[in-house]
């Protein structure tokens, strides 16, 4: 394959890329618009969040597993057609539940196109330099995207309609699909089956909890919809741990939580998408329904976070080499806890400068801190034949820690505004409330950290410096 080619490929997957990090960041912003115009509550409002990160995370591994089944760019193309067309009916939505479907067929679209994307990536940029480049393409567009889709996401949102959002990776997804079959090579597919029942058991829990918790925002804990939906929930669970464990082909293998360092890794990066990802639901709310921002203003406001973590990139490799992956990870949760600690402080007095400028800026450097340890520890000591399922896992901790910490935030609330007359100032409070609840799964992620990761990170660096020193032709 000449260089000309490796580039438009390359292109291709960035592009990809980016659609499926704006579809999420450009929403960020006209959240509070389609509350408005489509009439919803805020409960009802996180599952236009929530049915997108659920399908996305709970069908990523099954994804990944029909790329190897019937191939990658086969695969790609039929995420990619499903992808456009879910996005052009998101924007024609006329009602809530038609809104929901739409953003979950994208959320099975995506978990179907990024896997494959990936591995198409790294079947074109066979050699180690040349690969390097193009990851380090790939993980600055998608850093750069969310930032970037805050931004077209208020603009469109202020100029046309929150549905222009959606229609804007139509155009994009038809160009693409024109161009797979002409420069993305196939590859071989292999034998094998779909570990359906595992993917089933693995959405229908996780949905049934994020349910059961809306619907107790909703309606109170009392209501069976809503501890019953929580039961369904753990029973699910429990069969897909069953499942897994009887599968001749899972698509989480069990084994990969033997490893101490792998399991903190992943339960702590799920507690921290717990307590990260609902801070950005919230706070374009209180820009624009308590600071009055428009949705434009909004997305800027939010860019101290962005730019601050995207900063961050450039200095980690140095940190990471001087102190080590657990360490700098513990003092990005420190530094996390402190910026988030300090913007759960806002009320209806506060203005942006300094009161949510300065948080969001120590919040920003804490996350630009936390994410690429976390992603490295989930991939410590993998055998090759478990690379995939163990980074599919690392997303879907995020994925899965973002909709559950969203559904648990928002009971907290709905709690914290039930008894409270309408106004600016009970929103507010309810939104401080809230992030103040995301502390508490920060510091829970910490705690996983000090009492998993760093223990083993010790034992092994106590054994490295047990091992007997080979001794070289000059020593006596």
């Amino acid at each position: 394959m000449n260089e000309h080619s490796k580039r438009i490929i390359l292109v291709m997957i960035v592009a990809t890329q980016l659609i499926m990090v704006l579809d999420g960041s450009i929403l960020i912003t006209a959240i509070p618009e389609i509350g408005r115009n489509l009439q919803l509550s805020t409960a009802v409002l996180t599952w236009v969040q929530n049915a997108y990160i659920l399908a996305f995370g709970g069908f990523l591994l099954l994804g990944a597993r029909a790329g190897d089944i019937f191939g990658r760019r086969r695969t790609f193309s039929a995420g990619i057609a499903l992808f456009s067309l879910a996005s052009m009916l998101a924007g024609l939505a006329p009602s809530a539940s038609f809104l929901l479907a739409a953003r979950t067929l994208q959320g099975l679209a995506a978990a179907m196109t990024t896997p494959s994307a990936l591995a198409l990536l790294s079947v074109t940029f066979s050699e180690a330099r040349e690969r390097s480049k193009a990851i380090a393409v790939y993980s600055a567009v998608s850093g750069a995207g969310g930032s970037v889709g805050l931004i077209i996401g208020g603009l469109l949102t202020d100029v046309i309609s929150w549905r222009a959002g959606m229609f804007l990776n139509v155009p994009i997804g038809i160009v693409l699909l024109i161009m797979a079959p002409r420069y993305m090579q196939e590859t071989d597919k292999k034998k094998g089956h779909l570990d359906i029942m595992g993917a089933m058991t693995s959405v229908i829990g996780m949905t049934a909890l994020a349910f059961g918790f809306v619907q107790a925002a909703s309606v109170g804990w009392g209501a069976p919809e809503a501890w019953g939906s929580i039961a369904i929930g753990g029973v699910s669970l429990a069969a897909f741990v069953k499942t897994e464990a009887w599968a001749k082909e899972p698509i989480t293998p069990l084994r990969l939580f033997a490893s101490r360092t792998r399991s903190g890794a992943y339960l702590g990066r799920l507690l921290l998408l717990c307590g990260n990802f609902p801070i950005f639901f919230f706070v374009p709310q209180f820009l624009q329904n308590v600071l009055h921002f428009s949705s434009l203003e909004a997305g800027l406001g939010i860019m101290p976070f962005t730019a601050v973590q995207f900063g961050m990139m450039y200095v980690m490799p140095s940190l990471v080499s001087r102190f080590g992956n657990v360490k700098v990870l513990i003092f990005g949760l420190v530094i996390a806890i402190a910026g988030t600690s300090w913007l759960s402080l806002i009320s209806a007095n506060s203005s942006f400068f300094p009161n949510l400028f300065f948080p969001l800026v120590i919040m920003g450097g804490g996350a630009g801190m936390i994410f690429q340890p976390f992603t490295t520890l989930g991939l410590s000591s993998v055998e090759t034949k478990d690379a995939g399922a163990a980074s599919g896992l690392v997303n879907v901790a995020h994925q899965t820690g973002s909709s559950l910490g969203l559904a648990v935030m928002i009971t907290v609330f709905e709690a914290a505004s039930r008894s409270a007359v309408p106004s600016d100032t009970s929103f507010a409070h309810a939104i401080s409330v809230s992030i103040g609840g995301s502390v508490i799964f920060l510091a829970a992620s910490l705690a996983t950290v000090l009492t998993l990761l760093l223990p083993a990170d010790r034992a092994k660096r106590t054994v490295v410096q047990m091992e007997p020193r080979r001794l070289s032709p000059g020593d006596k």
